[in-house]
């Protein structure tokens, strides 16, 4: 004798992947947003506010969206680190040059102080 299950099975085994790899397609083609606020107050004291904001789409939805960070950050791209060390070495550049111009000027003022 077999005995009915007593709860429904809430995730059917059959084709769950094909959902589940449409529904991912679906996210990351249209984008996601996930917000929320968390706050701690006592005695009506404010005294912690954490604001968490969650984006899934995919590279290409999160560019026509405006949000290319990654771009730009030194840990993540190569293009990033290129361009930070070039920006450090025309910093260093300018440094070296306005401190050699700081000492020629420097000197030609005392010069010129002493002649009169």
């Amino acid at each position: 004798m077999s005995t009915p299950a007593r709860f429904p099975d809430a995730y059917p085994s059959e084709g769950s992947g094909a959902n589940l790899a449409d529904i991912l397609e679906r996210v990351l083609d249209k984008g996601i947003v996930i917000a929320g606020d968390i706050r701690i107050n006592l005695l009506d004291i404010e005294l912690l506010t954490i604001k968490l904001r969650l984006i899934v789409a995919s590279i290409d939805k999160a560019k026509e969206m405006g949000i290319d960070w990654w771009e730009d950050d030194p840990a993540l791209s190569s293009g990033a680190r290129r361009r930070e060390r070039e920006l450090k070495e025309r910093i260093a550049e300018l440094e070296s040059a306005r401190a050699a111009g700081v000492t020629a000027s420097g000197t030609e003022e005392k010069k010129a102080h002493f002649d009169d």
